[in-house]
């Protein structure tokens, strides 16, 4: 049986949720929680981190890696670009959004104010919060360049960066954090890509003690 463990509230796995989605892989959705070191799980996956893929009798971690073998072994609908500038620019893009924008915004924002309550590993730091929220604009305004520039984040078609930056920005738009009307060519971007079916089982997800902004699932937000 396919397998995906994830936590609802994680950009990692809701970019994974969204590559299966998008190439019609189903997949049975098994919450795991990663601060409670399951000794079963680590087996499975020593980091002991979110996402992990069972498929095709394999244990997949890591979300570029997991994204990699789903692109590789399922083409069909493709998430990279055929030529290699294009590739290497939607790995680019998908990689500042995993790293950059998830230390200097996800981390101190979603990870602060959410999971260290889901965790009980104790208080919000408010320099942290205060640092989220400085550098969500930085990095929102580079979104809204790109698609000044370009149909998609990397270029022409819609490719695994546009996945990432959405998964992200999906999480924190469940907290509030994205003030949408600020960067209009972000707004339309997520728009289009929050209208797609690949969507729909990330916003109906809830999470408890966390209630998202009445737009959160509105698809003509």
């Amino acid at each position: 049986m396919r397998r995906l463990y994830h936590q609802p509230l994680s950009p990692f796995c809701r970019k994974i949720r969204l590559v299966l989605a998008e190439k019609k892989i189903e997949v049975e959705l098994v919450e795991e929680k990663p601060w409670e070191r399951r000794m079963d799980y680590l087996r499975q996956n020593p980091s002991g981190k979110v996402p992990m893929l069972k498929i095709d009798g394999l244990t997949l971690a890591d979300s570029s890696a997991i994204f990699e073998y789903l692109e590789e072994v399922y083409p069909e609908k493709p998430l990279l670009p055929p030529d290699p500038p294009g590739r290497a620019e939607a790995r680019r893009l998908a990689n500042w959004f995993d790293d950059k924008f998830h230390h200097e915004v996800t981390a101190n924002l979603l990870y602060e104010r959410v999971n260290k309550k889901l965790a009980k590993s104790g208080y919000p730091e408010s320099e942290k919060i205060k640092a989220g929220s400085r550098n969500v604009r930085y990095h929102l305004d580079y979104i809204d360049w790109l698609i000044e520039q370009r149909s998609w984040l990397a270029g022409d078609m819609m490719t695994i960066a546009d996945f990432a930056a959405a998964a992200h920005l999906s999480c924190l738009d469940y907290t509030g954090d994205i003030e949408w009307s600020r960067n209009p060519g972000l707004h339309e971007w997520y728009a289009k890509i929050k209208s797609r079916p690949a969507f729909r089982s990330i916003l109906a997800d809830l999470v408890p003690g966390f209630t998202p902004p009445d737009h959160y699932a509105d698809l003509d937000f």
